[in-house]
């Protein structure tokens, strides 16, 4: 193993394309981090994105060592992987109900199982998940992404109580809002204010994998000033 590039640490990122993973990405490199993403597809042009399907131990697993050799035993993990699948319960089959749970919340599993071992051998660190509003509350036409959400969460809630003892810092963070893409600019045609800047998210995270040990958050919201709840 090589740690010759090694500065403030290793952070791997599952889900690090457009929009938050990117952000994450650029944010974490700027903190003094060396910043590896894990995607199941590897994004024009990216540096450091480990190509892997999340759903597969196997391949998370080997990804998470690749990125170990390179860079030493990671600090912060952050699992932002999603499938947004909006549809009537009636029109969803088994096989897309099992594929987006397999893509949210076994990739979460796989991802923890890989990495908090290494995690814990180099003296803690932070593993931080993405949630949504239907972590909350299952909306119409959300059967599939409500549930995969609500697992999550309470995946996380279980590692945390398991984990946080042996250092490392466990969080749940609930996106209250759309997140300022281009894909969702198009999609929804909001207004910029009301939508949430993938950049102060990323800020958010990073301040979460800071915080003291006496002081630890489990679980952070974050909306827009406008959004209602």
């Amino acid at each position: 193993m090589t740690n010759a590039k090694t500065k403030t640490g290793l952070v791997l990122i599952a889900g690090a394309g457009e929009g938050l993973g990117a952000s994450l990405m650029q944010k974490f490199s700027d903190a003094g981090y060396d910043p590896v993403g894990i995607n199941r597809s590897k994004p024009s042009g990216a540096v450091d994105v480990l190509q892997a399907d999340l759903s597969s131990m196997k391949e998370t697993q080997a990804a998470v060592e690749a990125a170990i050799e390179k860079y030493g035993l990671p600090k912060i993990v952050i699992h932002n992987t999603a499938q947004l699948t909006i549809k009537p319960f009636l029109e969803m089959d088994e096989d897309e109900f099992e594929q987006i749970w397999r893509n949210m919340v076994l990739s979460a599993h796989n991802l923890a199982r890989a990495s908090m071992v290494p995690m814990i051998r180099g003296g803690g660190g932070s593993f931080i998940v993405s949630g949504a509003t239907a972590s909350l509350r299952g909306g119409n036409k959300f059967s599939a992404f409500a549930s995969a959400k609500f697992a999550l969460r309470g995946l996380t809630q279980s590692l945390a109580r398991e984990f946080q003892p042996k250092g490392v810092h466990v969080a749940h963070v609930i996106l209250d809002g759309i997140i300022d893409t281009n894909k969702s600019r198009e999609l929804h045609g909001m207004d910029l204010d009301r939508m949430m800047s993938p950049d102060d998210i990323a800020q958010a995270y990073l301040d979460l994998s800071h915080q003291p040990k006496s002081t630890w958050t489990h679980e952070l919201d974050l909306r827009p000033a406008s959004e209602s709840f």
